[in-house]
């Protein structure tokens, strides 16, 4: 199997998550996933652990990497040949808000989270596995009011412009169906 790098994304409830596990495993009966939620409330606690449950089935080798991501990549299981990241936007918002966020302008905010998904994205692409991370679509509504919402979603924007140049495949996910982007997509390359 060659490996890749694969980006899943869409908009809450489209079944990203669900479709990335479909992947993975469908490279490999068993997967490595990389999980980025950092529980702070019971809110999130109980998330996590429906999402546990869901993968409480042998096939997967779980991985909790809220922060440093890239270090998990050395660290895989050797039983496995593809690696679930779920989920890229919660990883960004642990490097922006949380326990190493940078103080500062927000442009020093940015180069920071953006060296820090370089830094995840070389790992995975030299793991020697296929790697699928999953990601939010959280530009495609309003303009936020505030400062903070707006830096949240311009940052998510160019976090995940990033990873998508980087990948072999992006797929866009809503209403539980997956299209394969790069597929599609215009290139300059091909015009007449």
């Amino acid at each position: 199997m060659k490996k890749k790098l694969v980006l899943v994304t869409g908009g809450a409830r489209s079944g990203k998550s669900n479709f990335a596990e479909c992947f993975v495993l469908h490279h490999s009966p068993k997967c490595d996933y990389i999980a980025t939620a950092e529980i702070l409330d019971e809110e999130m606690a109980e998330r996590v652990k429906l999402h546990r449950e869901r993968r409480n089935n042998g096939k997967w080798v779980n991985h909790e990497a809220p922060y440093h991501a890239e270090e998990v990549f050395t660290q895989l299981s050797e039983e496995t040949g593809a690696v679930l990241f779920d989920c890229l936007t919660m990883y960004m918002t642990n490097q922006m808000y949380g326990k190493t966020a940078v103080e500062g302008s927000f442009d020093e905010r940015v180069e920071f989270v953006l060296g820090e998904i370089k830094k995840v994205v070389a790992a995975a692409k030299a793991c020697g596995k296929t790697v699928c991370f999953v990601t939010n679509e959280v530009g495609s509504g309003i303009v936020p009011d505030n400062v903070m919402a707006r830096e949240y979603r311009d940052l998510s924007g160019w976090v995940n412009q990033y990873v998508a140049q980087n990948a072999d495949q992006v797929f866009y996910c809503v209403a539980g169906q997956a299209f394969d982007l790069k597929k599609i997509a215009y290139r300059f390359d091909e015009e007449d």
